[in-house]
């Protein structure tokens, strides 16, 4: 540890205290967006561990590439591997890789200390963005839809004008509000049709 500055891990050390102060800042973050925000609505505990840890990671690493005592080959090294590094679980899903990339996100701008960027400009950004994403969970929420397969037997109202027609009766029939109606196929001898139905859940 040649690089380390003598006397870096100092309680006296400003650098060493302005590092932790930081780091408080990006876990109350963090927080509020992995806890507050994600785990919220999308109650997927197992991936919350995942998230702040790389958080914290990513937090440390950059604060260390910042206070110069970190080898740039062994941090460039380090990058690389989180670059190529893949999660490969069928429930993640690209939400989920949204929120590993603004995890690390957060975590790298609350480490700009190094740079003498000011503390009102990070709490500002980070606001921001756990703002957007709660915007954007509560719109997600507010415009969840599903869809549904029928067999339906009316094929005279699948003709282009009957079409809220069709609309009207698919949702008396179902009992939901119908957003958009797909035909998938018509049994004409048989005299049915498979609906894929698009409505709120």
């Amino acid at each position: 540890m040649d690089n380390v500055p003598a006397g870096f891990f100092s309680l006296n050390n400003p650098t060493f205290l302005a590092i932790m102060g930081r780091f408080g800042i990006d876990i109350i973050f963090l927080f509020l967006l992995i806890v507050v925000v994600y785990y919220r609505y999308s109650q997927k505990e197992k991936f919350v561990f995942t998230f702040f840890l790389m958080g914290i990671m990513a937090f440390f690493i950059c604060s260390m590439l910042g206070t110069v005592f970190l080898d740039m080959t062994f941090a460039f090294g380090l990058f690389a591997v989180f670059g190529i590094l893949r999660l490969r679980t069928r429930n993640f899903s690209v939400k989920d890789m949204a929120y590993t990339f603004t995890t690390i996100g957060i975590s790298l701008i609350n480490s700009l200390k190094v740079l003498k960027f000011p503390l009102a400009g990070i709490l500002i950004i980070n606001i921001i963005i756990i703002l957007i994403a709660y915007l954007l969970e509560r719109f997600l929420l507010n415009h969840k839809s599903e869809t549904l397969s029928i067999v339906y037997e009316k094929l005279d109202l699948l003709k282009p004008d009957k079409k809220q027609k069709l609309l009207k009766d698919v949702a008396e029939l179902t009992g939901k509000t119908v957003l958009k109606i797909r035909i998938r196929r018509i049994d004409y001898k048989r005299k049915t049709a498979i609906l894929d139905i698009y409505c709120n859940d």
